[in-house]
């Protein structure tokens, strides 16, 4: 049997721009993508942009940049033809924004493109229209500076292609991100958008900050802080949302490198890194990142769309750009704006909830605003009863009984001193002295101010110069012992306590193998076995922290945390994995009722932790009811 063999031909030019089109032009978004960066190129400062139909009928991009000589036009629609690089030296640090030159020939292959330019030093413009690949004659227009092109009918002369187009509103919406990340990342440059004849946003030249504020939201705003980092290869800037401002899904992450948008699993992990702990695991940061280096130390010579970028130390890169971005979130609670809760949540579940006691120390029965000590009355008189001791134990999560007793008629008495004064003095008063005489009486009022009360064994009522703070005593306590526990295992000096008696713990097959491949790491952190059998060891030491604790269920813990996450984390991911787990379980726990001293301890603590905003696992730790907000749920002054 014999086979026709077809001869090998070469592909005739316009199949081949169809071709390439396909790989840089996708649908509209890409090809306004690629002709608004050829725009930056030129130079220009203020670029327009006109789509219809969400550019599948037409895209029309207008600047004021450089322009191309006539002599050029049929050139700039020719297949690897441009001015942005020469020689393999140039490829290898492209500093352009476009270098491939196929962006116009492959989209003047699939369109009816007209290409209007004028060179800033000619005197006049000229127009050259090209209909599926076919150019004709160039032509004199009116312009008055920089280029416009105009594509329409996208896809028109491929149908297969254009079936795989979605409808208006989800092209339109893909051509609008593209055009916001540029955007974004280019704020000295004006820039609008028009869609079926109506604006859709304008911005003109402005600051970085700015600019991205503009685009981001108030929210953003309001709820961010700015990075700058620089090292000998690398800088960053820009800005991160804090943990409590997070978004269900991705649609604010921009990242760029020298200004292109990339979407790069290395940088993507390292921002997931920084967030690790302080971010809730089904929510997402919101950041605009802009991180620059030598153009010779990353290729971007990876993607037909130029999406995806290639570090020459990539792990450098990773380790620049996580701990900038661990340090910027890494600030005290003293230095972020203040959890705000929100009254207006609570108000119709307080009028149908009935109220539950709240457990007042008898120190705190009578209390009032003005009777809050200073910050210096507070060192002498609440913890005059805290013994070295016994602030080592609240903050190590020992079960220790409470040393303050609730009296036998606390609610009687608390009921008839408060209702008397308070109603009759702070009513009339309210309106015009509560905040004079709230500001001076705490003035030198530490930021999660001072305890008052512990609500179900659950949560610590303080008051500080804004009014009310809640404070999650476990959740709080919890990034109070991570922090203490990373900070030793960064010092290689975590305490180990011995056990009087050893703890004889089984193992599984699988787990005596994760034992055994991490017995180091688990030394490191304070832990010290024996062998007993080769499927029992006998717990010997433990973390100081932990020695009132079940060690057998934290080991236990430890061990499924170490075969979930695998071999493939870096030993810090795994070391701050198991570090989480046992501040877990140290940390004091609900139901544990605290004494004034220890619950004061907690707040000062909180104040000199790192990310004490958020626990481990990213949930709120506090919030701050100030006076204007509960004056609103219980509907003062009305």
């Amino acid at each position: 049997m014999t086979y026709d063999v077809p001869s090998i031909q070469p592909l005739p030019e316009l199949l081949i721009n169809q071709i390439a089109a396909g790989e840089v032009v996708e649908r509209p978004a890409s090809a306004l993508k690629e002709l608004v960066e050829n725009s930056l190129d030129a130079g220009a400062t203020e670029i327009t942009i006109d789509l219809v139909q969400g550019g599948i009928k037409r895209i029309r991009v207008a600047d004021n940049g450089i322009g191309i000589a006539q002599s050029e036009l049929s050139l700039a629609v020719a297949r690897h033809a441009t001015s942005k690089i020469r020689t393999l030296d140039d490829l290898e640090q492209v500093a352009s924004m476009g270098f491939r030159g196929e962006a116009l020939a492959s989209l003047a292959a699939i369109s009816r493109l007209t290409l209007t330019s004028r060179r800033r030093e000619s005197q006049h413009a000229h127009r050259l229209q090209v209909l599926g690949g076919d150019a004709a004659e160039i032509e004199p227009a009116a312009l008055s500076e920089g280029t416009v092109v105009d594509a329409e009918d996208l896809f028109f002369n491929t149908p297969a292609r254009r079936k795989f187009l979605k409808s208006e509103g989800t092209e339109f919406g893909h051509a609008e991100d593209a055009a916001t990340r540029i955007a974004i990342a280019f704020p000295s440059v004006a820039i609008s958008l028009t869609h079926n004849g109506r604006r859709t946003w304008s911005y003109g030249i402005q600051s970085l900050a700015s600019r991205v504020m503009a685009i981001m939201g108030d929210e953003f705003a309001g709820s961010s802080v700015a990075i700058a980092e620089h090292q000998a290869a690398f800088g960053i800037s820009g800005h991160i949302a804090l943990p409590r401002y997070s978004r269900a899904g991705r649609d604010q992450q921009y990242v760029f490198v020298n200004g292109r948008f990339v979407r790069d699993k290395l940088l993507q992990h390292a921002i997931r890194e920084a967030y690790a702990d302080v971010l809730h695991h089904q929510r997402q940061p919101a950041y605009a990142i802009f991180l620059s280096l030598n153009p010779e130390l990353v290729d971007v010579n990876v993607h037909p769309a130029k999406a995806e970028v290639r570090f020459r130390d990539s792990r450098g890169v990773h380790q620049f750009v996580f701990h900038a971005l661990k340090k910027a979130l890494s600030r005290s609670s003293a230095d972020v704006p203040t959890p705000q809760a929100n009254p207006a949540e609570f108000v119709s579940s307080a009028h149908r909830v009935a109220p539950r006691q709240l457990w007042i120390p008898t120190s705190q029965a009578s209390a009032t605003v003005s009777s809050v000590p200073s910050a210096s009355e507070f060192a002498a008189r609440y913890t005059a009863g805290a013994t070295p001791s016994r602030f080592y134990e609240v903050l190590r999560g020992a079960e220790a009984q409470p040393r303050d007793v609730m009296p036998d008629k606390h609610t009687d008495t608390h009921t008839d001193t408060h209702t008397d004064t308070h109603t009759d003095t702070h009513t009339d008063t309210h309106t015009d002295t509560h905040t004079d005489t709230h500001t001076d009486t705490h003035t030198d009022t530490p930021p999660l101010g001072f305890a008052l009360a512990q609500l179900h064994g659950i949560y610590v009522l303080a008051q500080n110069a804004a009014g009310l703070v809640l404070v999650d005593m476990h959740a709080a306590h919890e990034r109070i012992l991570y922090e203490k526990f990373k900070q030793s295992a960064d010092a290689r000096t975590t305490p180990s306590q011995p056990l009087l008696a050893p703890i004889a713990f089984a193992l599984s097959a699988r787990e005596r193998t994760l034992l055994e491949e991490n017995r180091a790491l688990l030394a490191d952190l304070g832990f010290e076995f024996g062998d007993l059998s080769p499927n029992e060891v006998a717990i010997r030491a433990v973390p100081a922290l932990l020695d009132r604790r079940e060690p057998r269920d934290l080991l236990q813990q430890l061990l499924k945390d170490l075969a979930e996450h695998g071999a493939s984390h870096a030993a810090d991911e795994r070391r701050d994995a198991i570090l989480s787990t046992m501040a877990c379980h140290a940390a004091v726990r609900a139901n544990r009722q605290l004494s004034i001293p220890e619950m004061n301890a907690l707040l000062r603590q909180m104040e000199a932790t790192d990310r004490s905003g958020q626990c481990n696992h990213g949930r709120p730790t506090w919030y701050q009811f100030g006076m204007n907000d509960l004056d609103r749920l219980f509907m003062r002054g009305r």
